[in-house]
Formats: structure tokens, sequence, C-alpha cells
């Protein structure tokens, strides 16, 4: 038999990073790839900050443990995906939660990604050093 536990589940996208986030009701532990997420994230606290982020403003604070798969991008973009995606995931899991987090622009996916290099250049937009004489 199979307990029907009630989960939330949430995409996150930022830069190349893809979150796949699961609200489960519970202590507000985080786990990341099967990791904690001061394992996972090391001694960057503002990244931590970022990820309970959508928790603040939506005032879940310790209600949900987050289970996290996060494949792509670097740190700082993973970071960014899981915050995406449980703020998709709080949206879900409370309708009245959508605008406030609307409002605090957690909802809408970041669309930034690096731009890339052309042709005869030395970088996307920096050119080789001109030369008048």
């Amino acid at each position: 038999m199979t307990s029907s536990v009630i989960q939330y589940y949430g995409t996150g996208r930022r830069k190349t990073a893809t979150a796949r986030v699961r609200l489960v009701p519970g202590t507000g532990t985080v786990t990341i790839n099967g990791r904690t997420l001061e394992d996972y994230i090391g001694n960057r606290p503002g990244l931590a900050n970022e990820i309970h982020s959508p928790f603040e403003v939506a005032d879940a604070g310790a209600r949900f443990d987050v289970f996290v798969t996060v494949c792509g991008g670097g740190i700082h973009g993973q970071a960014g995906a899981i915050r995406h995606g449980i703020a998709r995931a709080l949206a879900e899991a409370a309708p009245q939660n959508r605008p406030i987090l609307r409002q605090g622009d957690l909802l809408t996916r970041d669309s930034r990604v690096k731009e890339r290099k052309k042709f005869g250049r030395k970088r996307a937009r920096k050119r080789f050093q001109f030369s008048k004489r």
C-alpha cells in the first residue's frame, strides 16, 4: 500500500540550470541532489538566503521539506532555478500566495543568459584594437 502524502511540484529554470522541486509537509529541511543545503552550497550564505526567499515572502517558514533535483549550469544559476521552482510549488500549494510571490518577482523566470560570441570579435561585444595609423 502506498501512503497518500500531499506533495507539491514546481520546475524552476535559470540560465542553463533546471531544478525539479518537490514540497512535502514537514520541518523545513532542504535536500539538493541527496545532500543537505549547507553541504551543497558550501560557504555561500547569500545563496542560502536566495533559496529561502520564497518561504519568507509567502510566510511559509518551516512548514515544508524541500527535495530538489537540479542539473546544468553553475552554482549561482542552480540557486536561482531552485528559488524559481520553490516559488512555483508554493503557488500550487496555496493559491493565495500567488499574488504575493508575483509581487516579489519570484514567479518570473529570469531569462538573462550569456550572449554568444560573434565572429570577427574577441568576445560577444568586445572588438579587436583599432589602429588608425
